[in-house]
C-alpha cells in the first residue's frame, strides 16, 4: 500500500536551514560578526533555494509511503 503523508512545520525548516547555515561559517576566519553575520544570511538563502524543490511556502513536506517495499520517498513540490 502507498500513501502519502504532508507535515507541516515552518520552525523547523527555518530553525534547519539556520543552523547549517551557521555551522558552515564558523570555521570562517579572519572575518568580524558582522561579515559571519552576512555570510550565515547568503548562506541560509542559498540552503533555502537548494531545497525548495521538496517544500512547500518553507514548511510543508510531503512523502510517499510504500509499505509493501518498506520505503519511505520525499516528494517534490507539486506545481
Amino acid at each position: 500500500m502507498k500513501f502519502k503523508i504532508t507535515m507541516k512545520d515552518p520552525d523547523g525548516f527555518a530553525d534547519s536551514i539556520n543552523r547549517a547555515a551557521q555551522e558552515s561559517v564558523e570555521s570562517v576566519n579572519g572575518v568580524n560578526d558582522e561579515e559571519k553575520s552576512d555570510l550565515v544570511n547568503g548562506r541560509s538563502e542559498e540552503l533555502k533555494e537548494a531545497v525548495k524543490k521538496w517544500f512547500e511556502y518553507e514548511e510543508y513536506l510531503r512523502v510517499e509511503i510504500d509499505t509493501e517495499a518498506g520505503t519511505i520517498r520525499v516528494c517534490e513540490v507539486e506545481k
